[in-house]
C-alpha cells in the first residue's frame, strides 16, 4: 500500500533534481575546486528498473558541474539537463517530447529553485531533509533523505501501484 495520497498508477514520468535528491545536499570540494558527489546504489537499481518498466525519467539540475552526467547516462537516463536556471521551460519541453500531461508527472525537488517546476506537475515530492519551503508545497514528503534512497522510495511506490514492482524480471540482471 502506498504512503502517497495520489493515484500513482497515472504516473508515466519522473523528474529528479540532482543535489539534495539523487545526491546528498552536501558535496565534498577537492583541493582543485572540483566537486565530489555521491549517489545511492539502491536509487540506481530502481532507476534502471523503472526505465525497463517504461517510465520516462529525467534529471533537471541547476548544477554547472557536469561530472555526474556520465553516471546518469550509464543508468539509462537519456534526458539529463544541467545548468538549468529556469527549470520550468526545460520541464515543459521534456513533457512535450514524451507526450506527458502534468498529472502524469512526478518531480522530486528539495530546495527553492525547484518550487516553480514542482508546481507544474501533478505529484510534488521532497526528501525528508528538503527545505521547509518545498515541504510546504509537496504532495509527499518522503521519510528518506536526499541521496539516501528517495528515488527508490518513490519509484517502488509508483511501480507497486501499477503492479510492476518485484516482477520476475527484477531478479534478472
Amino acid at each position: 500500500m502506498s504512503r502517497i495520497d495520489y493515484d500513482l498508477s497515472m504516473i508515466r514520468g519522473v523528474v529528479f533534481d540532482m543535489d539534495g535528491v539523487l545526491s546528498p545536499s552536501t558535496v565534498n570540494v577537492r583541493e582543485d575546486g572540483t566537486l565530489e558527489r555521491h549517489s545511492n546504489v539502491k536509487d540506481g537499481y530502481a532507476i534502471q528498473y523503472a526505465l525497463r518498466r517504461g517510465l520516462h525519467l529525467a534529471v533537471i539540475s541547476g548544477a554547472r558541474d557536469l561530472t555526474m552526467e556520465p553516471a546518469y547516462k550509464s543508468l539509462g537516463i537519456k534526458d539529463v539537463y544541467f545548468h538549468c536556471g529556469h527549470k520550468v521551460a526545460t520541464l515543459h519541453s521534456w513533457m512535450e517530447k514524451h507526450g506527458l500531461a502534468p498529472e502524469e508527472v512526478a518531480f522530486i525537488g528539495d530546495d527553492i529553485p525547484d518550487i516553480k517546476a514542482m508546481m507544474e506537475v501533478g505529484l510534488r515530492v521532497t526528501p525528508a531533509d528538503g527545505a521547509v519551503e518545498v515541504k510546504g508545497i509537496a504532495t509527499y514528503i518522503s521519510p528518506v533523505k536526499g541521496g539516501q534512497g528517495v528515488a527508490r522510495d518513490l519509484i517502488s511506490q509508483i511501480l507497486s501501484a501499477k503492479g510492476e514492482w518485484l516482477l520476475d524480471d527484477a531478479y534478472d540482471w
